[in-house]
């Protein structure tokens, strides 16, 4: 049966973080599907409008606890908004009882467990890591009408890596690339935390994460499996808006003289991968709100190096917008459907 005959029913573990309620937000307009069960550890018991009043009117459905056996007997398809780590088992479970699973947190982006326990702790399902789909619909688009257990990329690897994985495919990635990005302050979740109150971050713009930071390895591993001969330096920063991710990546290459024709012919046909080519470089405002990756670039042919800029929204492009995505091509649908949204300017 369609998706247009009946919807098909959902459910959203931890729908009252920044990732979840960005969820509720895009699905609950969502043609296809029906909002079933949601979950919430700390607002267990309230409705959702109650914990975000605009949803009222949008979203009214109580928020129960993120119990694997409730939330597939509601539904068939299971986004996993958890914290790292508390995620997988959680999903395991969903699984095992047959449901579909889009798991937002990093438990099964890796596709080695070392590399996982290096960066996080030991894997408790390494087993599941070879069937789980990377959710970059550009780069994995065949594989998700059949996945079973979607890992949604990470917010900066979304944006690295739509810019430079054209390259690395044509082999023009030969050495280290410098990857410079700054994001918003929702990328560190909504857990009180001391560096994330507005006395630090507003009117300040600072590094971090530079001894590494647990988006480095996935980076890393997607650019050499499209081919890159060599790493990358990745320095995050932290910028004093809500949302968005500005990337700025430099790029040694012998000729740069054909990126654009490089870089259409890898998007052209993608509906939210925007060339700003050598116009204009590509801004937060435009993205924000949208699951749109805005791309731009300059060749220095005095220098050798190409610069390749790449806008995103965090929680659009970088999060929650690409899960909804990646749920559309699972069933069959646009990929468009529901995420069809203008920035939000100003």
């Amino acid at each position: 049966m369609s998706a247009e005959k009946r919807r098909v029913r959902v459910a959203v573990l931890g729908a009252t973080g920044y990732t979840g309620v960005e969820l509720l937000r895009l699905l609950a307009r969502h043609p296809g599907v029906e909002l079933t069960h949601l979950s919430s550890e700390q607002y267990r018991g309230k409705r959702a409008d109650e914990v975000y009043p605009f949803l009222s009117g949008v979203v009214d459905a109580t928020l129960g606890a993120p119990d694997p056996a409730e939330a597939v007997a509601a539904a068939d398809i299971v986004f996993a908004a958890l914290p790292h780590g508390a995620s997988a088992a959680i999903v395991v479970e969903c699984l095992r009882r047959g449901a579909r699973v889009l798991d937002l947190s990093a438990d099964f982006r890796f596709r080695d467990a070392g590399v996982f326990a290096r960066w996080y702790d030991e894997h408790p399902a390494p087993e599941l890591l070879a069937e789980a789909v990377y959710g970059l619909p550009e780069l994995y688009r065949d594989r998700l009408p059949s996945a079973r257990l979607v890992a949604v990329p990470g917010c900066y690897p979304t944006g690295a890596l739509l810019g430079l994985t054209p390259l690395a495919r044509a082999g023009l990635l030969r050495e280290p690339v410098l990857i410079d990005a700054k994001s918003g302050t929702t990328g560190a979740g909504r857990s009180a935390k001391t560096e994330q109150l507005f006395a630090e971050v507003n009117e300040n713009f600072r590094p971090y994460g530079i001894d590494g930071h647990r988006h480095w390895p996935e980076i890393e591993q997607e650019l050499r499996a499209a081919g890159a001969a060599a790493g990358a330096v990745f320095v995050p920063h932290l910028l004093p808006v809500s949302r968005g991710i500005l990337s700025t990546m430099y790029v040694r290459l012998a000729d740069g003289s054909g990126l654009g024709d490089l870089y259409r012919r890898a998007y052209e046909k993608e509906p939210f991968v925007v060339l700003r080519g050598e116009g204009p470089p590509p801004e937060l405002r435009e993205v924000r709100g949208t699951n749109r990756c805005a791309i731009g670039w300059r060749w220095m042919p005095e220098r050798g190096v190409a610069v390749v800029i790449t806008a995103i929204d965090n929680l659009g492009k970088g999060a929650s917008g690409q899960a909804v995505q990646c749920m559309n091509a699972m069933l069959g649908l646009p990929e468009t459907t529901a995420l069809e949204h203008a920035a939000l300017v100003p």
